[in-house]
């Protein structure tokens, strides 16, 4: 039998005693973390989510109440009455209310508990599937908590920095129209219009650039956005972005310098880290150029080397057919990792770049005694060696790494070998962050499998100004205002200055493939907004939950989602997806049937 409250109420959080509160009386609740019978004695850690603090039942002073609290076990519910004393010699100092303790003298129980699924502490070795089927139980843990305590407070100074910089949080809406351009839509079917489907939004992006045709001059929002794409890694099917947009600008520094200023903000608050100088701005080029990515991280060296020059004319063919075809031979200096990694591990990175559409991976290394293990190096003159060893910076101790193929897929395959080798062998300081826009990304990329332009970013994406002329003779030439915030490697967030004028957005349309009755069929609504006159505009979302992770150092999307999905888009708490009941399908007109395996 539970207890009510019967208007008991907590006088103080479990977490929040210290040593200034012996002699107090306080009323504490809370989950029971772990109990300890000593006979006479019986000691509980109590938990809520601001700590823990202990409790100490003892039959001399109260032999009910000590009878009562023997029928506790782990993950009851109570309510504890109490004078708050001190525990003498017994400070428990990996506790911050580790030098008191609470002598009860009133015990409600007010939720009784079964045994839990696997015991709730903080260093559990219990698989994540386990513990996302009970996520209720695991979101107990205070490493969990303090992550969505963190969230909490990153959308606070978010914003209070974006009003107090003139913006509007402006909800829109969940049930739109689905358009082209992005990840599988997630479809909505709609009763009273049969045969007729809602799109969840992939983003705001559409209905931003509305308002800002609206007047709304500056407008936000914590949006919640939803794309039905096959997940890899640290991607949810839903997830949160900090949408923004501006009216007015022409010029990308304008949005950049207040993006820059908000994650200035958050980390200040969030993290008492104070960052005065201006986040390097690295064109697209340059980043592919040097680093493989678009997304550099430049917390550590690696830099990509093309040797394309060097080895075009030498007796391995595998170089040599990549130059001619139009592709590159380009390099990696891994300092120092010749005397860190086995020949089973650096054979183990040539099975790591295939996964990036990389045929093989050629190494040379520089051993202590002065020889050379490598794979390619005896179909080089000692010429072409020499001129290898001075552009890579080549030394005792070191080994290089070489790919030949496409420049995407050299840049895919070094850009990720040289972030594998870092984390695996610690070539950087992770707690550092490094802070860097990329700009200039190209307008337009051309799609092989879809045999047209596709947009790089999106259709309202707006060219440089200067490059305009080349969109009727080399579009791929044509650089965007598009701008990425890149944090340790992770792209925080990215934008770009939107087309406003409806004549350079048609011609966008048409780049693209689209018809005139494509362009009516999709985006009417849009292009109809357009033609009573739109403010130059541009904005930026960041990935909420890509910088509650990066701020809160996990490197697992899950933990600062409270709950979320599994690879297959599934939730092993609720069992959803799931099937419905034949009259809501009835209802809109649907059926189902198998899908071929």
């Amino acid at each position: 039998m539970v207890d009510f409250l019967n208007g008991a109420k907590r006088s103080c959080k479990c977490g929040e005693l210290r040593g200034s509160d012996i002699g107090k009386s306080v009323t504490v609740m809370g989950f029971v973390a772990k109990y300890r019978n000593l006979g006479n004695l019986l000691f509980i850690d109590l938990r809520d989510i601001s700590g823990i603090v202990q409790v100490a039942f003892d039959d001399q002073v109260d032999k009910a109440v000590f009878e009562k609290a023997t029928s506790i076990r782990n993950e009851f519910v109570i309510a504890v009455t109490g004078l708050v004393r001190s525990r003498g010699s017994n400070i428990n100092k990996n506790m911050p209310t580790g030098e008191v303790e609470i002598l009860a003298s009133e015990l409600k129980i007010l939720s009784e508990a079964e045994v839990t699924p696997f015991v709730i502490t903080e260093d559990m070795k219990v698989g994540e599937q386990l513990r996302l089927k009970y996520r209720y139980l695991d979101l107990r843990r205070n490493y969990l908590q303090s992550i969505l305590i963190m969230r909490d407070k990153i959308t606070r100074v978010v914003r209070n920095y974006l009003s107090d910089n003139g913006f509007l949080e402006i909800e829109t809406p969940f049930l739109g129209k689905s358009t082209p351009e992005g990840a599988r839509d997630y479809l909505v079917p709609s009763r009273l219009h049969n045969g007729e489907f809602y799109a969840l939004p992939q983003s705001p992006q559409l209905y931003k650039q509305l308002l800002m045709i609206a007047g709304m001059d500056r407008y936000y929002q914590i949006a919640k956005c939803f794309r039905d794409e096959d997940l890899r890694a640290n991607r949810q099917p839903e997830f949160s972005q900090i949408d923004m947009e501006m009216s007015y600008v022409e010029d990308n520094e304008q949005v950049m310098e207040v993006a820059e200023g908000l994650i200035k903000k958050v980390f200040k608050e969030c993290l008492d880290m104070d960052i005065t100088e201006k986040f390097r701005r690295i064109p697209y080029a340059e980043a592919m150029e040097k680093w493989g990515s678009d997304k550099p991280d430049t917390r550590f060296d690696l830099q990509l080397k093309n040797l394309s020059d060097i080895v075009k004319d030498c007796e391995f063919s595998v170089f040599v057919n990549a130059v001619a075809n139009g592709g590159s031979v380009r390099a990696i200096n891994g300092k120092g990792l010749c005397n860190k990694m086995t020949r089973k591990e650096v054979d183990a990175c040539a099975e790591f770049v295939k996964s990036y559409g990389a045929k093989g991976l050629a190494y040379a290394m520089f051993r202590e005694d002065g020889n050379v293990t490598s794979s390619v190096f005896k179909f080089l003159s000692e010429e072409q060696k020499s001129a290898i060893i001075e552009r890579t910076n080549a030394e005792v101790g070191d080994i290089l790494f070489f790919v030949a193929d496409t420049d995407k897929v050299v840049f895919d395959s070094l850009g990720a070998l040289r972030c594998h080798l870092a984390d695996k062998y610690e070539l950087y300081d992770k707690s550092k962050y490094d802070f860097l826009w990329v700009v200039d990304f190209p307008l337009l990329e051309y799609s092989e499998e879809e045999n047209r332009y596709v947009a790089v970013h999106h259709p309202f994406t707006s060219a440089i100004v200067e490059d305009i002329p080349l969109l009727d003779s080399e579009p791929l030439k044509v650089r965007s205002n598009a701008y990425d915030m890149v944090i340790n490697g992770q792209e925080a967030g990215g934008g770009s200055i939107r087309i406003h004028d409806w004549h350079m957005q048609e011609k966008i349309f048409s780049l693209l493939g689209f018809s005139q009755h494509d362009i009516e069929e999709r985006f009417g609504f849009f292009v109809d907004a357009f033609k009573y006159g739109a403010p130059p505009h541009g904005g930026l979302a960041f990935g909420l939950d890509r910088l509650v992770m990066l701020v809160t150092g996990t490197d697992n999307i899950k933990d600062v989602i409270a709950f979320p999905k599994v690879q297959n888009a599934s939730c092993l708490m609720t069992g959803a997806p799931a099937k419905v009941e034949d009259k809501q399908l009835k209802d809109l007109a649907i059926t189902v049937e198998s899908k071929d395996e």
